[in-house]
């Protein structure tokens, strides 16, 4: 059966804590996971709470791809969202954990959109 998207929900565990907290390295690293993903960027918005974490979100032209961190925990829970046939989540979610030095991690695989024809 055919799907609309692929949908990866990532959580990264032993993560470094101070990438977690740097609103500027989470926001490189999305639009590079993003580029990693052959997907097309439209836009993108990045915050950074106090006392710590950072929450964004990448709009491409596929869906999106959205983060948010607990640096208090080494932790990142992550949504790649992509359409398109041409589009490859799972290499957003290799640069993710790599840049992020997360120890291990969880991934739900999920189709949206089946196409019953």
């Amino acid at each position: 059966m055919k799907a609309l998207g692929k949908h990866l929900i990532v959580e990264l565990y032993g993560c470094d804590e101070k990438l977690l907290s740097s609103v500027n390295f989470v926001q490189n690293i999305m639009a590079e996971a993003a580029k990693a993903a052959k997907t097309t960027v439209i836009d993108s918005i990045f915050h950074k709470f106090q006392p710590h974490g950072v929450s964004g979100v990448v709009v491409i032209a596929e869906s999106h791809l959205a983060i948010h961190t607990w640096p208090e925990h080494k932790f990142a829970s992550v949504d790649f969202f992509t359409c398109g046939q041409g589009s490859k989540p799972w290499k957003a979610f290799e640069i993710i954990k790599k840049k992020f030095k997360a120890t291990h991690f969880s991934v739900m695989k999920l189709q949206r959109g089946l196409l019953l024809k």
